[in-house]
């Protein structure tokens, strides 16, 4: 019995309109079947990937000689490679295999991260289906501050790694050596379908920890500045390190806090991902250890969903050195995102928790897509995924949006 002649045609040059629709036209006219095809262009310039299969009743060569004329006509280079029904089979049976994407953000992106990180993903036994730029092209200048520039690649990767927890730890070592957050991700129904994002609030956020800037009024700074930064990196038990903060900020007058509000600092990218959360419909919380004054005025500036944090007791105009209700610790940030997704009807493999904090971990740790934000060692270390180089908006990048999808 003859074997199914498949060929694959591969084209290059110059981008020009209707290429693609000149050369399936032929192709169309010899009834062959598509089995597989693929174009990308870089700069201007076209590839484009044609696998087909021919009738039995047709041969090749006068489909391959109309191609190859339509080809010297328009300016563009054909090749074609014969592709044997066994090994084509085989490249079939490949369909159900583990597929992955690694996602890689940096300020700009260069050839030593992109060697660095596919080194490792050989190593793992891992093959590249593809390779995609999310974010928009770069201009080139001595004015252009790089400083505020943003570059993501995104590949899609198939196989089985040869030792996962290794290649995350590698990953992550090497992040630290170029200069990019590497993100490495099971490419299922969830990840393409997130709905909710839970964020901290102080120094994620914001670029600030509101007890802090409260205590410098109260002319206790450095006194909690201490308390909160062993807090941030679990050396001490956080309600604890709570109420012995709370407890310095006795008499100072509540009109401080507007003041504070109205001036935080607020985390480069933030009006971008909410902008553009909004859009797409997803619900969002702030889950935060500080104080819901501030949660709420974060949340009538970028129309936030759901706020919960710790309540201020006043009394005459003063703070009192206490609280109202449940301290929200970590513990309490992990029921709260439990709550709401319940509520919304979201698998938690579709929320996605970010964080600085030890105090976040428990948070970090259920969410589908849990993200460490420039976050302590301790903190990278336990948690899935980490975003050190950019701002809040590259969580949109591993979410999978573009830069011309995004506001």
């Amino acid at each position: 019995m003859a074997q199914r002649e498949i060929i694959l045609v591969n084209i290059t040059g110059e981008d020009k309109p209707g290429v693609t629709s000149t050369l399936t036209t032929i192709l169309s006219a010899y009834n062959v079947n598509i089995l597989d095809i693929g174009q990308a262009v870089i700069h201007d310039q076209l590839s484009l990937g044609i696998l087909f299969e021919l009738p039995k009743e047709s041969e090749s060569a006068p489909v391959l000689k109309d191609l190859l004329f339509k080809a010297y006509e328009t300016g563009i280079k054909v090749k074609f490679t014969p592709i044997g029904e066994e090994k084509y089979n085989q490249w079939v049976s490949m369909q159900g295999k583990d597929r992955y994407i690694i996602t890689l953000i940096a300020r700009k992106i260069t050839a030593r991260q992109i060697s660095k990180l596919t080194d490792i993903i050989f190593s793992q036994g891992l093959n590249i289906d593809n390779i995609t730029r999310l974010t928009g092209r770069i201009p080139l200048g001595e004015n252009i501050d790089e400083g505020s520039t943003k570059a993501c690649i995104q590949l899609s990767v198939r196989g089985i790694p040869v030792n996962q927890p290794e290649m995350r730890q590698k990953f992550m070592d090497i992040s630290r050596e170029i200069g990019a957050d590497i993100a490495f991700q099971v490419d299922n129904i969830y990840r393409r379908n997130r709905r909710l994002v839970c964020f901290d609030m102080d120094s994620t956020l914001i670029q600030a920890e509101v007890i802090v800037e409260l205590a410098k009024r109260a002319g206790v700074g450095d006194e909690v500045d201490k308390i909160t930064e062993a807090a941030m990196r679990g050396e001490i038990d956080f309600n604890e390190s709570f109420k012995q903060r709370l407890a310095l900020l006795k008499g100072l007058d509540e009109t401080v806090m507007q003041e504070i509000a109205e001036n935080l600092p607020i985390t480069e990218g933030a009006e971008r991902l909410f902008a553009t959360l909004k859009k797409y419909g997803f619900k969002t919380a702030i889950l935060s250890g500080g104080f819901n004054y501030f949660g709420k005025y974060l949340q009538r500036k970028f129309d936030i969903d759901y706020v919960f944090a710790n309540e201020l007791e006043i009394t005459n105009g003063k703070l009192t050195g206490k609280h109202l209700g449940d301290i929200v610790n970590g513990e309490m940030k992990a029921e709260w995102l439990k709550k709401i997704a319940f509520k919304e009807d979201i698998h938690l493999e579709q929320v996605v928790a970010v964080g600085d904090g030890a105090n976040d971990l428990p948070m970090i740790n259920i969410a589908g897509l849990g993200i460490a934000f420039h976050a302590k060692p301790k903190v990278k270390e336990n948690a899935k995924h980490a975003i050190s180089t950019i701002g809040l908006d590259a969580i949109l990048y591993l979410m999978g949006f573009r830069d011309r999808e995004l506001n």
